[in-house]
């Protein structure tokens, strides 16, 4: 089990834990490369700029996959990443030098299928094409919740799609339904295409999603930059969480998707950066899961996750 006490060691408890002094970022200005999604549930970057201190600049990234914003994170092609659980737990279970200090985002999954179609429940997936990304923090829901439900994957016919072109796949009828990201489900419901089957929450991994990454050198060799830039994100998502109207307006802005399809999204959208104890066990709950689908060959080692940052900020 990965145990909250065995998620610190070896990671210098002894470190100070205030962020960046204004005096030290005006005399060495520092770019930061934050890896995000093009989802709704991953918006908070775009909001980073009003709440950077002087000196600090951050570039936001755009990836359209997490295992690619993951690896970006592994590769220090970018200081740090918001990604699935999923993306998280194969690279950290593979052995990658990868760890997660904070959250994202919860909620942010629906099962959608065609509009007027017979699929009410995940047990009316069975014999259907369901359009599912492989690898993904979805995936591993809905396989949890068809088990729960008497099937297996071998009871559908799971097709290869990634999240932006789930709903035209749907609309196109190349599959029946599909496990999808918002803001996906709510342009599939605004536009009459899609209807919902279940948001898929009932399972001991709750509502766990996307989470925030860093390489293992970044904490060990940078601990103020860690500091600085996760109260950048702190700030940012509470920002975000606080006014949805503002939230549903940078989605439209930078996701091109239509106001009315962002208002269905949007209360199907958890942001936040706290990762306290239940965070723990939802985590470790979805690596047992991958574990048991074989999806992993072993267990992320203890300090996979990191929660000494966000802690600091809690009792601030």
């Amino acid at each position: 089990m990965i145990r909250r006490r065995t998620l610190l060691a070896g990671l210098g408890a002894g470190l100070a834990l205030g962020p960046l002094s204004r005096a030290n970022a005006q005399e060495a200005p520092v770019t930061i490369r934050m890896g995000s999604l093009k989802l709704i549930h991953s918006i908070a970057p775009s909001f980073y700029e009003r709440f950077t201190p002087a000196g600090v600049t951050v570039e936001v990234v755009p990836f359209e996959s997490p295992t690619e914003c993951k690896n970006a994170v592994v590769t220090k092609s970018v200081d740090f990443g918001t990604f699935g659980i999923a993306a998280a737990t194969l690279g950290a279970a593979a052995g990658e030098p990868l760890v997660v200090i904070a959250s994202t985002c919860n909620r942010g999954m629906a099962v959608i299928a065609k509009k007027d179609s017979d699929i009410h429940a995940i047990k009316d997936l069975r014999g259907k094409r369901v359009a599912i990304w492989p690898g993904s923090t979805q995936e591993v829901f809905v396989l949890e919740r068809m088990r729960m439900e008497g099937l297996s994957v071998k009871d559908i016919t799971p097709v290869r799609v990634s999240f932006s072109e789930m709903h035209i796949a749907l609309a196109r009828g190349d599959v029946d339904a599909y496990v999808g990201a918002e803001p996906g489900p709510g342009v599939s419901l605004a536009s009459g295409i899609g209807q919902l089957v279940e948001y898929p929450y009932g399972t001991e991994m709750g509502a766990l999603n996307m989470v925030f990454g860093a390489h293992r050198d970044t904490l060990a060799e940078r601990p103020d930059l860690v500091r600085t830039m996760l109260e950048i994100h702190r700030k940012a998502t509470d920002f975000a969480a606080g006014d949805r109207n503002a939230m549903i307006a940078m989605a439209v802005a930078k996701l091109g998707q239509k106001r009315e399809a962002l208002e269905l999204s949007a209360p199907n959208v958890e942001l936040t950066w706290r990762l306290g104890p239940n965070e723990v066990r939802q985590a470790d709950a979805y690596a047992h899961h991958m574990l048991a689908l074989k999806q992993i060959k072993r267990l992320p080692e203890p300090g996979f996750i990191d929660t000494r940052f966000v802690d600091a900020m809690g009792r601030a």
